[in-house]
């Protein structure tokens, strides 16, 4: 459906109609994530390594590398993954079916080809199944048409999660892609440092996690599904607050997982409410109201009136 923002789509796109596709897309990711790991300069929270929306699908922006400066595109109308260099030229390969094996190799031979030398961590990371890149011939789907829904809903996400980040006067995150956790996500900090994040994450290192979660932070997002799980908007909190559990929110389909620690708002009843995006910015509003006055947040000096 088409809501009163005009632009901003919210098809259906239930987890079970594209699990493959999801499940390699993601790996795809990973590849092209790690490239921009790789070759970006440390900034706090990891916030070097994440994907950037762009209005015909997910970029690196722009990386430096020994001849000057390059960018990788994924192109979800076009279907292809394009390398850009700051010498006028683009080396491409096109987004069809293909095992992440031959994916990984065929981007590896495009870098060589585009004269951008570097070394990637050849093992995905945040999911159980950590089959190195170079030997996973058997995931293999791309479904084009599926691919381009996602990308339609989080064009749309995109556009509601930045005019949430607009409202916050301090220290925020870009709203940008996650390749590790698949999630669209913003992050809002109080200005404190956290205690450390105990870790755990599947095949990522606990080092990692708690640079990402070294100050107290609200963060929120929309994540496609997975895992028999179907896609939703999602809300929570660092350091974890107990009290979250009983607080009021909206809208009445949201509701606070105690296992995940995280307030959900699945994304059918968003997309099929009268008016999706201010459904989403009440969820998003409300369960931050919740979290911050919780945590005793300065908001007098963190936000916009």
């Amino acid at each position: 459906m088409t809501d009163q923002h005009s632009g901003t789509r919210w098809p259906a796109l239930p987890a079970d109609t594209w699990m493959a596709t999801r499940e390699t897309l993601h790996r795809w990711t990973q590849i092209v994530g790690k490239t921009r790991l790789a070759l970006s300069p440390m900034l706090n929270h990891w916030w070097q390594v994440p994907l950037y929306i762009t209005p015909r699908g997910l970029s690196t922006g722009p990386m430096p590398y020994a001849a000057g400066s390059c960018e990788v595109v994924f192109d979800f109308r076009s279907h292809r993954l394009r390398v850009h260099t700051c010498d006028g030229r683009t080396h491409q390969l096109a987004l069809e079916p293909r095992s992440v094996a031959d994916f990984y190799h065929a981007y590896r031979a495009l870098l060589r080809e585009a004269g951008i030398e570097v070394t990637l961590w050849p093992v995905p990371v945040e999911i159980e199944d950590a089959t190195p890149f170079a030997e996973d011939h058997d995931r293999r789907s791309y479904d084009a048409t599926a691919v381009e829904t996602f990308w339609d809903i989080m064009l749309s996400a995109d556009r509601v999660l930045q005019e949430f980040r607009s409202i916050f006067l301090g220290k925020c995150s870009p709203v940008h892609f996650f390749w590790g956790s698949f999630d669209l996500a913003v992050t809002r900090f109080s200005g404190r440092p956290a205690p450390p994040h105990p870790g755990g994450i599947p095949h990522l290192a606990d080092w990692v996690t708690r640079e990402s979660y070294s100050q107290e932070q609200i963060a929120a997002g929309w994540w496609p599904g997975g895992n028999g799980q179907e896609a939703a908007f999602y809300s929570y909190a660092y350091p974890g607050l107990p009290a979250l559990a009983e607080a009021a929110i909206q809208p009445a389909e949201a509701f606070y997982s105690k296992e995940m620690g995280e307030f959900f708002l699945p994304y059918e009843a968003a997309r099929t409410a009268p008016d999706p995006h201010q459904t989403i910015m009440r969820f998003l509003q409300s369960t931050y109201d919740a979290a911050a006055t919780l945590a005793h947040w300065d908001r007098a000096n963190l936000e916009r009136s």
